[in-house]
Order: structure tokens, then C-alpha cells, then sequence
């Protein structure tokens, strides 16, 4: 092997990999919404209950929607979040993927590795399943 072919081939790896690194930084961006998300939730379900447990211990009367309807807004904020999370990361997994696929096939670069489907997205179902049970709970 000559100098040319070990640099092309150097070059393959590098480029390789760095579609490796493009999917880990997507995931850390899913990451970081569902951080966001799971705080929107978690708080708008912690302010609907507290105000819930006031108001059934008579603590407060008359009309007590407002902090109810501040935690509801924050839990849909949250699930819309994450809806939105999840969406914009099949989309650029789905065109990552289909570059990374082209390159392969043009010989740009081997594509040896796995490019299975992230466990942060799994996770990120998961919290929005959560997350809806938690609405119709509050709302219910």
C-alpha cells in the first residue's frame, strides 16, 4: 500500500467516524430537551397538585384555576417540547443516515459500523408517554 491509498484510506475512517460524532452531538441535543422537558412537567405537575391538595384541605377558596391552569400550561409546554424534540431528531437522523449512505455506496467511506436506532430517542418515547398520562391526570 502506498502512501496515496494509507491517506485515502485515513480519510475514509476520519469521515466515518465523524458520523459517529454528528449522531452522538444529536443525541446530546435530544438530551438536552428532555432535561427541559422533564423540569416543564415535573413543575407544572408539582404546582397543579400542591394548589390541589390547598384546595381540598379548605385551606383556599373561591377560584383557584389559575395556578391549576399555570401547571397544566406547563406540562403541555413540556410534552410539546418533547414532541418536538423527538420529531427534529428522526428528521436529521433520517437524512444523516441517507448521506452516510450515499457516501457508502460511492465508496467514500466503509460504513462498516452500526448506525442503530438511539436509546435517548427510546427514552424520550418513553418520558412523552409519561407525559401524557400525566396531562389526562391533572386534567381527568
Amino acid at each position: 500500500m502506498n502512501d496515496a491509498e494509507i491517506s485515502t484510506e485515513l480519510s475514509r475512517r476520519r469521515t466515518g467516524m465523524s458520523f459517529q460524532r454528528t449522531r452522538m452531538s444529536a443525541d446530546r441535543t435530544l438530551m438536552s430537551v428532555i432535561r427541559t422537558a422533564i423540569s416543564l412537567i415535573g413543575f407544572g405537575f408539582t404546582i397543579f397538585s400542591f394548589f390541589q391538595k390547598l384546595k381540598d384541605a379548605d385551606v383556599l377558596q373561591g377560584n383557584v384555576h389559575g395556578p391549576r391552569n399555570l401547571g397544566v400550561t406547563l406540562v403541555v409546554a413540556g410534552i410539546g417540547m418533547l414532541v418536538l424534540g423527538i420529531v427534529y431528531h428522526l428528521m436529521f437522523m433520517r437524512s444523516l443516515r441517507s448521506v452516510r449512505e450515499e457516501m457508502r455506496a460511492t465508496g467514500l467511506i466503509h460504513g462498516e459500523s452500526p448506525f442503530p436506532p438511539s436509546f435517548t430517542l427510546i427514552v424520550a418515547i418513553v418520558l412523552l408517554a409519561i407525559g401524557v398520562m400525566t396531562i389526562l391526570i391533572m386534567i381527568g
